[in-house]
């Protein structure tokens, strides 16, 4: 099994380093797959930081889903929450960064158990795959 193939990998949100506001991720259409896996780092502490996941019907109003939240607890902590079989079409991430100038790293979702394969990337993301490369100049 190939995981690229069998998979979409998309940045939802590029490094914010600006005030201690809440942001919110780029959706990611959950239609065709199974679940999807959000990721990132918060590189600097503050016990008000965390993260979570929210849904929608429509991309437009999203509510939290209960459980999800993730506290990062020191400097240059990642976070990751998986998502199975949500219950509406739109997923994004959203981190609290406790009120404080926080910096957060790129956000990335990997969506995964594609009913349909191969899947393609996202826009951002640069991808090629080998298989049993020979040894030599990269």
């Amino acid at each position: 099994m190939n995981l690229s193939k069998n998979t979409k990998l998309t940045k939802v949100k590029a490094l914010s380093s600006s005030a201690g506001t809440a942001i919110n991720s780029d959706s990611v259409d959950m239609a065709g797959f199974e679940g999807v896996m959000f990721f990132g780092r918060v590189a600097s502490e503050d016990s008000g930081n965390s993260a979570n996941v929210a849904q929608s019907d429509d991309d437009v109003t999203f509510a939290d889903l209960a459980g999800t939240k993730v506290v990062t607890g020191d400097d240059a902590d990642s976070f990751l929450i998986d998502i199975v079989k949500p219950t509406k079409r739109y997923l994004r991430c959203e981190v609290n960064r406790g009120g404080t100038d926080t910096i957060v790293g790129d956000i990335y979702a990997i969506q995964y158990g594609a009913r349909v394969a191969p899947t393609s990337q996202g826009a951002t993301i640069d991808a090629e795959t080998h298989i049993s490369p020979a040894e030599g100049t990269a």
